[in-house]
């Protein structure tokens, strides 16, 4: 959860007079969520930030489900994903309920065009890639690792350094948070919480454009893209506080809990939403009681679909998987390690994987982009030979 932050100029007081140099009042705007309830951050433009010259027709981006009704343990190859050099085309949705969206992403270039999505909170993981996310909140650089958080409405760019970049991205209809366990009553991050708001990087530079012309930002709104054409350039602002923009979070700086005998996946969790929660598994120690089995022992998921993002390194309770690839585990049918996978465990005494889980607590449908990399024949994996 984002703590209060202040960059740039700002007055005093909100909602008073805070004049340019040419005598002009710099203009205000509230930017948050949850009506005027949520988390929020105010923002002083030099142009009012409803001068719009044209709003195009939209162009609707609906994922196309295959699948509504879903029980197989199913498995995608993500790296197949062709790149494109168009950022918002090369967004493939593969999963999808009413509270999240999830896909993958292969951009090969960095847009010339905003971005905005008025529907949801982001969570950009990146698996490959270095750059720049650009914000009027100000920069983040990003690399390999690195979740991007983007608070909904905050219009964006992304400025790639190559062309070999993937995401894994979520759309969460409402506000991503880190979990409340990890805070106490006053917002600040525990002692004992897996990461804090050292790890936490926040908009450091901020980049005021005084420019006028047309600069177009594409806006996702109901599953439609809106390309809308600004009289100014969209990053004018020459100040913000507030708890509202984005920042990014490395996998790597997750600070894994252990325990004598197995622990249960919750203490991997990292951010959670409406239904859902996002969890780091990272390289760390195995348990280390005598007789432990480091193997997670099999379970049901009766409450929630599971779904798993292979980064890199051996993961232990699977058998061939690799980076890029993702496996849905369904509710309502148990799972577990692979065959030969517990015993192959005992005696171990650490693990260097890399993977990000996501659990919705609605099933899941899965779009057509989603069967297009499946692998049909997944879920008889824990047959015996």
């Amino acid at each position: 959860m984002p703590f209060y932050h202040r960059m740039g100029r700002i007055p005093a007081k909100r909602h008073i007079v805070f004049r340019q140099p040419d005598g002009s009042l710099y203009q205000e705007e509230l930017v948050g969520t949850e009506g005027f309830s949520g988390m929020s951050s105010l923002v002083y433009h030099l142009h009012a930030p409803t001068q719009i010259r044209q709003i195009q027709a939209p162009v609707t981006i609906a994922p196309k489900i295959a699948v509504e009704n879903n029980l197989y343990p199913m498995k995608f190859a993500g790296f197949d994903l062709l790149p494109e050099p168009d950022y918002i085309r090369s967004r493939k949705t593969l999963f999808v309920n009413s509270d999240l969206s999830i896909g993958l992403a292969a951009p090969s270039a960095s847009p010339d065009y905003f971005f905005k999505n008025a529907d949801a909170d982001e969570i950009l993981f990146v698996h490959r890639g270095k750059g720049d996310l650009q914000t009027m909140f100000g920069n983040v650089n990003f690399g390999p690792g690195d979740y991007l958080v983007i608070p909904r409405g905050t219009i964006y760019k992304l400025d790639f350094e190559s062309s070999d970049n993937r995401l894994l991205f979520i759309e969460s209809r409402g506000p991503v948070t880190t979990p409340r366990r990890y805070r106490n009553d006053y917002g600040q991050m525990l002692e004992h919480s897996p990461f804090c708001e050292r790890d936490i990087r926040i908009p450091e530079v901020l980049e005021t454009y005084e420019e006028r012309g047309e600069f177009e930002v594409r806006i996702k709104k109901q599953n439609a893209l809106f390309p809308v054409v600004y009289a100014h350039h969209p990053f004018d602002v020459i100040g913000w506080d507030g708890y509202h923009y984005p920042y990014a979070f490395n996998i790597r700086d997750f600070e894994p809990l252990t325990g004598r005998i197995h622990m249960p996946p919750p203490i991997h969790q990292t951010f959670e939403g409406r239904n859902f929660v996002v969890c780091s598994f990272v390289p760390r120690l195995y348990d280390y009681h005598p007789d432990a089995i480091p193997a997670p022992y099999h379970h049901s998921n009766i409450d929630s679909d599971e779904l798993l993002y292979y980064v890199e390194g051996n993961f232990m309770s699977r058998n061939n998987v690799g980076p890029g690839q993702i496996t849905l585990h369904p509710a309502g049918i148990p799972h577990g390690p692979h065959p030969g996978a517990i015993e192959r465990s005992i005696g171990q005494t650490a693990t260097e994987e890399l993977a990000v889980m996501i659990d919705p607590f609605q099933p899941v449908m899965i779009t057509e982009e989603a069967m297009a990399l499946s692998d049909p024949n997944y879920y008889k994996v824990w047959l015996e030979k």
